[in-house]
């Protein structure tokens, strides 16, 4: 019986780097970043739960200019996780998966989960009185 010659697989560098390969990755980095978030949130209602002084601790770093930054961060990252995962879900129903919608959903995850992302701190400082 004669081989088959079968064809390699292609390396890197021969993809096309596109926004639904960017969404794909980002979807794990998010995930994996909410993960150590969960860390976080933990810390924080321990503290809570803790009492006054160590809350007040807590409170200070999660308060701090790095905290926020990681607080925005955090909430980048599940508004980009659950546009994402929507996105999937569609995905499973065997939709979007013409090229172009399949792109221009990609696109609108990373858009929408930075309006979303901005939405929600105007939300949160309006509430809280700092606007």
């Amino acid at each position: 019986m004669a081989q088959v010659k079968r064809p390699l697989s292609p390396h890197l560098q021969v993809y096309r780097w596109g926004w639904h390969m960017a969404a794909s990755i980002f979807h794990r980095v998010t995930g994996s970043a909410l993960a150590v978030g969960s860390v976080l949130l933990t810390w924080w209602f321990v503290a809570m739960a803790t009492g006054h002084e160590y809350f007040n601790t807590v409170q200070g770093y999660a308060g701090s200019v790095i905290g926020r930054i990681v607080l925005f961060g955090m909430t980048l990252a599940l508004m980009q996780h659950l546009l994402s995962g929507i996105r999937h879900l569609f995905m499973d129903m065997g939709k979007l998966y013409g090229l172009k919608v399949n792109t221009s959903t990609a696109r609108f995850t990373f858009i929408g989960s930075v309006i979303l992302t901005l939405i929600v701190w105007y939300a949160a400082y309006k509430v809280m009185g700092v606007l």
